[in-house]
């Protein structure tokens, strides 16, 4: 996967399908401006702790287009002393991993990157989603990549993670509040 960082990537998976080149799309009209297909997994999904980032209109904009799942398997897991849900870089390895689809503008991609710790904590990449129920809507590209079944979106996922990592519980889906028992940890409770 190649990562792609700031502006010069922005834009490109909103009209992507599997078999087309990068191209920016601006005819999302609700928004005026060029917009950035995301796939979230973790705590950034509705209802979880950090949720009221993605609504956060001072932040940027993003809009939930749809519900998705990785084509490739990744491992999920819930690391650290704050129980921070990670997707590490190991395509083949692990789940099809289920999250959200966002369109966001260039403003909330920014804010996303800084919030994730890119590039250090995660790498944001394109990876391909299959799409398992949509809501977007949008122009005629968009409902075509839609109808295909599978989008590439902007992913923040890690490469760069202590080796013990791998030998963690992988989980196909992310919720704080799930049986797995590790409740995520908000950064303003962090010591």
């Amino acid at each position: 996967m190649t990562q792609h960082q700031g502006t010069l990537a922005f834009g490109a998976p909103l009209s992507m399908t599997p078999h087309t080149s990068l191209q920016h799309s601006s005819h999302n009209a609700a928004f005026g401006s060029t917009m950035a297909r995301v796939f979230v997994y973790g705590t950034l999904k509705k209802g979880q702790p950090n949720y009221k980032h993605m609504i956060n209109t001072a932040k940027g904009l993003a809009k939930f287009q749809g519900r998705g799942r990785t084509v490739e398997k990744y491992p999920l897991v819930i690391a650290g002393k704050y129980n921070i849900p990670y997707m590490l870089n190991i395509p083949g390895t692990g789940h099809h991993v289920a999250g959200e689809i966002y369109s966001v503008d260039e403003q909330m991609l920014q804010f996303l990157d800084e919030f994730e710790g890119c590039p250090d904590m995660y790498q944001r990449t394109l990876m391909r989603i299959q799409v398992v129920e949509w809501e977007g809507k949008g122009g005629t590209g968009e409902a075509r990549a839609a109808a295909d079944g599978v989008l590439e979106c902007f992913v923040y996922s890690t490469a760069t993670y202590p080796p013990e990592w791998v030998g963690l519980p992988y989980h196909d889906s992310y919720d704080s509040s799930g049986k797995h028992g590790l409740s995520y940890v908000l950064r303003e409770s962090r010591e």
